[in-house]
């Protein structure tokens, strides 16, 4: 059995899934667990419950239990998190860790990705968000959130993907296999859509993404047109990055591989490769975390 005394857990929480890894002082990993989507906008229950059925899952790989949370420092780095009084919720229904920070997933993983030094990530996941650490200062850029911004998203990928399919069925857009297929997943007809966004969320929009940028690739003009704005819009948050004093930018998140190659050549000019990744970046702050209390 692990010796509990100086145990650190980190997470990064996304809007698609939450990733959980408990390591030794000397940075050993000791157990991984996965959950689902832990965004905050989706209720601090929700959240809570994915993020403890993680840690359950590291815990029992570490031979531990949660009698074990008063000895293990947590660091949080989740998706949602932007009014003053988030992390204050989140924080008071911590289940008894011996320390807890929380910050934004893009905190944690621009700690992860400069080894806790300065440079700028920018997120594509579900969501998306630039974020940059610079002398001591910190900039967000964008991720307010599906419904206001999000841009180059996989969630926003996923709605034009659904508007096109939409317009194509109106006569008021081109229509291809792609936006037949779309329309297909969706119920068949603009009822059966309606029906779906009824209960859809942005995770559920990002999961058009990957067939939309296949489509690209092979050819379809509609799915082509979605990929190039998409990249135009993560380029403009690039660029504001780098306009903040950012040398170094990663690209980071799910869909960051496949959206790469559609970035403007001056935007993946910008790009340089990560130390380490979110969750590295979350146990960076619960080394920082408090004494226990």
């Amino acid at each position: 059995m692990a010796d509990p005394a100086s145990l650190y857990l980190g997470l990064d929480g996304g809007g698609t899934s939450c990733r959980v890894r408990l390591v030794d002082a000397g940075g050993r990993v000791l157990g991984t667990g996965l959950g689902g989507g832990a965004n905050i906008r989706l209720g601090l229950a929700a959240a809570w419950r994915e993020i403890l059925g993680a840690t359950d899952q590291a815990l029992a790989e570490a031979e531990l239990d949660r009698s074990s949370l008063s000895r293990i420092r947590a660091g949080f780095g989740l998706a949602g998190i932007a009014r003053p009084n988030d992390i204050d919720d989140l924080r008071a229904a911590d289940p008894g860790f011996a320390g807890l920070a929380v910050d934004s997933d893009a905190h944690a993983a621009c700690l992860g990705a400069f080894g806790g030094g300065d440079g700028a990530i920018l997120i594509i996941g579900t969501g998306s968000r630039g974020y940059a650490r610079l002398g001591g200062a910190c900039h967000s850029v964008g991720g307010w959130g599906f419904e206001l911004s999000d841009q180059g998203s996989g969630a926003d990928i996923g709605r034009a993907a659904i508007r096109a399919a939409l317009l194509a069925f109106d006569g008021l857009g081109e229509a291809t296999e792609f936006t037949a297929s779309v329309l297909a997943r969706l119920g068949g007809d603009p009822p059966g859509a309606l029906a779906w966004a009824d209960g859809a969320r942005p995770r559920d929009y990002a999961e058009l993404a990957p067939e939309t940028l296949r489509a690209a690739v092979q050819g379809d003009p509609v799915a082509t047109a979605i990929a190039e704005q998409a990249a135009a819009d993560a380029g403009t948050l690039i660029r504001r990055l780098h306009a903040l004093g950012a040398r170094s930018i990663c690209l980071l998140g799910g869909l960051a591989p496949a959206l790469e190659a559609w970035l403007p050549p001056a935007a993946r000019a910008r790009l340089a490769a990560p130390q380490g990744d979110a969750v590295d970046g979350a146990i960076l702050l619960a080394r920082q975390a408090e004494a226990p209390r």
